[in-house]
């Protein structure tokens, strides 16, 4: 098992994750007890934070995450090994991918359904859509449980630094970014913009999408607007404190 020390090292990164589990199951945004979140903790973002295998994300403390080397194979054998999948998917990402420093993976209803259709395109019919406007990559190549190959293929789709989404198509999505809130904000802003797309789809009526300038435009105003994943985590951390949660332990 890890040592205490080695549990105390990256505090606050820890309780920030462990939040934003707690938050992803409130959400119902979990899947049982798969699914995972990364997070560098070294210059060269080999070595990462994540859950322990098969632990509920309404029960995930700070003390519980382990810390996965990307380059030690001998990470998959012992107590603390990782879930295979989760070190296959989440070690081909911080191996190959410097600009993801934090790395979420779901099976999200709405996210999960948009990546089960022909066409996994999410059009800009609204501004929390147009978040995403050219920042999403669709992954059409499934191949299986995210074990390594499928890792590191998948790692190989976010060549492009500016999209941070992507949609795995007949599967669910992975979400990337520099720190736990950006990843966190970008996760429930891409589910809720699932989630307004499918429900629009559903009246059968035809769809308002607004014209490329004015996604763009909304986009960049967003990505500019100041300090909102941060006060977002901030809060649900607030909540989770005055409701007496475990999470920071």
């Amino acid at each position: 098992m890890n040592s205490h020390s080695q549990n105390m090292t990256n505090w606050s990164e820890r309780v920030d994750l462990a939040a934003a589990f707690r938050w992803t199951a409130r959400l119902n945004m979990h899947e049982a007890v798969a699914n995972h979140f990364s997070l560098a903790i070294n210059d060269d973002g080999t070595k990462f934070l994540m859950n322990p295998n098969q632990m509920h994300f309404s029960r995930i403390k700070a003390s519980d995450m382990i810390v996965v080397d990307a380059n030690d194979p001998d990470t998959l054998t012992g107590p603390d090994a990782p879930d295979p999948t989760a070190w296959g998917l989440h070690g081909g990402i911080h191996r190959n991918v410097p600009h993801a420093r934090c790395a979420m993976h779901v099976h999200s209803i709405f996210a999960t359904v948009l990546a089960s259709l022909k066409d996994s395109r999410l059009p800009p019919i609204d501004q929390n859509c147009c978040t995403f406007f050219n920042r999403y990559v669709i992954d059409d190549g499934y191949g299986g449980l995210a074990f390594e190959d499928e890792g590191e293929r998948c790692a190989a789709l976010f060549s492009d630094p500016r999209k941070r989404v992507m949609i795995m198509g007949n599967h669910g999505v992975l979400v990337i970014g520099e720190t736990v809130a950006e990843t966190f904000n970008r996760m429930y802003y891409f589910e809720r913009a699932c989630e307004t797309y499918i429900r629009a789809m559903q009246t059968g009526m035809p769809l308002r999408v607004l014209p490329d300038d004015i996604a763009e435009k909304t986009a960049q105003e967003l990505e500019a607007y100041p300090e909102q994943d941060a006060r977002h985590l901030a809060e649900l951390k607030a909540i989770l404190d005055e409701e007496g949660a475990r999470y920071a332990h």
